[in-house]
């Protein structure tokens, strides 16, 4: 009986539980509630900013994601503007990944110190059961500077509960439940 519970195989007892235990808590389970996209794998949100004007000139406006540097977008009171919103991982566009994965994500798009309104304009590609995500939306400006240091505040929610399209407050567009897959700040002028 004292062989059994020797030190030597009580280590090696205690070692295989040990390997056991590693083994199967760092293993995935492949289930739908695994994230597509990774928060870690976005590194840039940007914007493709066009005068709703025929001829306009696209401007891109690029927010690296935990880097910093707010890039400003200027806006004109009472103009309109086509946005389309793209994400990626390094130099790599993943748009097409949240394209994949459209009913499990939603953008909301809160100008706190500004009167703009959106229209989501995403064609069926983009619309999912959550309804369209706002990678393409006409953006209505009423009043850019409605409080200085006007902003943008864009999230990219991941499977939320459910999503609706319409003004919450400053927001155009809320949810409920889900967890942020990136977050973008862009500063507004006039």
């Amino acid at each position: 009986m004292n062989k059994l519970f020797n030190t030597k195989n009580i280590f090696k007892l205690l070692a295989i539980l040990f390997i056991s235990i590693t083994v199967v808590s760092c293993q995935r389970d492949g289930s739908a509630e695994e994230d597509d996209i990774p928060q870690e794998e976005l590194t840039n949100v940007v914007l493709l900013v066009t005068e709703d004007t025929p001829g306009a000139i696209t401007n891109s406006y690029n927010y690296s994601i935990g880097a910093g540097g707010t890039q400003t977008i200027p806006l004109v009171d009472g103009k309109s503007y086509n946005v389309e919103v793209r994400f990626k991982n390094g130099n790599e566009d993943v748009t097409q990944e949240i394209i994949d994965a459209k009913d499990e994500h939603f953008l909301i798009f809160d100008f706190p110190k500004s009167n703009i309104s959106i229209t989501r304009e995403d064609t069926s590609a983009s619309t999912g059961a959550l309804g369209k995500v706002g990678l393409h939306t006409k953006w209505n400006v009423v009043k850019v500077v409605n409080s200085s240091a006007p902003f943008l505040k864009l999230g990219l929610i991941h499977a939320p509960q459910s999503a609706s399209p319409a003004q919450n407050g400053t927001a155009w567009g809320n949810v409920v439940g889900g967890e942020t897959d990136a977050e973008a700040t862009f500063n507004l002028s006039n």
